[in-house]
């Protein structure tokens, strides 16, 4: 609003002198619980948010977002590949813009290595909201927001972070069309390399895999699967262990990009070729999918729309209201490419040792 010719920030939910611990005060609960009940989360009684919402209405409580581009929604991440992070950016940004909010970059990797805590610095900015894209987001972080009266969305979080409101994609079904691919086009011994086994990611994609594997009535074979961090030099080893087995897989499944590119110069080293000796498929789609040679077919994820539905949500919880969904999903796309054929009937496999 503007008083006396300047403009002067909205810092939370309130109206005219009200504010969340008079409302508290009213209801006869704490602040969080208010502040829980403003922002549709869970945790809270029936009555009690029933007797909380009626205060809240009776007088005209509403969280009134700020406008303009001094004040804005923050991103965090922890190391993460850039063109991703610039996609994301890129639709918060165009949800921000229409709100006349700036949108704020926060990589918390050095904390993160150094065992710092990263919340309280960036509470101290007073942002609107906040969209984290850091695998280890907690429980702990989500509580440290919430008591501020922030709210928190979740890019993908790699842990159950539930009832804070997630995006995310369809990870089992675009792994199930990646390996039906695969099959259809004849491969039977298929590899599979996954993220960390404990991200729900990781899962979600080894469980698309397994489903079409099922499906096709082709045996799961423990020995042709790995998992190791979403890295260039884990898909390399790992790829590397794939095909030094004596009997070897055909078509190599990864857990994304990059550890995609890791084993194609795993099959470099083994003197194979893309796709004539071996097929890989990765997952995500960066911009480098479409540069290497040959093209990586691969699963994509609309990352843009990932940012621009997490800023929607994180505005519609900052203006007070109750989210539709606690996990959204976007569709993810198969995207082939020249890294995938039909298998070789005798492959002439060298190990890369």
């Amino acid at each position: 609003m503007i008083e006396g010719g300047r403009s002067r920030r909205l810092r939370g939910p309130r109206r005219g002198d009200l504010s969340v611990a008079e409302i508290a005060e009213l209801a006869g609960v704490s602040p969080p619980t208010v502040s829980k009940v403003l922002h549709g989360r869970t945790g809270v009684g029936e009555s009690t948010r029933q007797r909380v919402e009626a205060l809240l209405r009776e007088h005209g409580f509403r969280r009134a977002v700020p406008t303009g581009s001094g004040y804005g929604l923050e991103v965090v991440c922890s190391n993460m590949l850039g063109s991703i992070a610039i996609e994301i950016m890129r639709g918060v940004e165009q949800v921000a813009a229409a709100r006349q909010l700036a949108v704020g970059f926060t990589d918390v990797r050095s904390c993160d290595t150094a065992g710092l805590p990263w919340v309280e610095p960036l509470l101290l900015r007073q942002p609107v909201g906040v969209i984290a894209v850091v695998s280890g987001v907690t429980v702990a972080h989500r509580d440290l927001f919430e008591a501020a009266g922030v709210p928190l969305v979740a890019l993908d979080p790699t842990g159950d972070v539930h009832p804070t409101p997630a995006v995310g994609s369809t990870g089992w079904s675009g792994a199930l069309a990646a390996t039906r691919h695969l099959l259809d086009l004849g491969h039977r011994r298929i590899g599979v390399i996954t993220g960390p086994a404990g991200f729900l990611a990781s899962r979600a994609r080894l469980d698309g895999f397994r489903a079409a594997l099922d499906t096709a009535g082709v045996p799961f074979d423990e020995r042709l699967m790995r998992d190791g961090p979403f890295l260039f030099e884990h898909g390399r080893d790992l790829g590397a262990e794939l095909l030094a087995l004596p009997d070897p897989p055909t078509a190599i499944m990864c857990g994304n990009d990059l550890q995609a590119f890791g084993v194609y110069e795993a099959a470099r080293i083994a003197g194979l070729r893309i796709p004539d000796d071996l097929s890989v498929v990765g997952f995500d789609d960066i911009e480098h999918c479409a540069w290497v040679a040959p093209p990586l077919t691969t699963v994509r994820q609309p990352f843009s729309e990932i940012g621009a539905t997490a800023a929607r949500m994180v505005l519609a919880l900052a203006d007070g209201e109750r989210p539709s969904e606690r996990l959204v999903e976007l569709g993810t796309t198969l995207v082939v490419r020249d890294s995938t054929a039909p298998p070789r009937r005798n492959p002439r496999i060298r190990s890369p040792w």
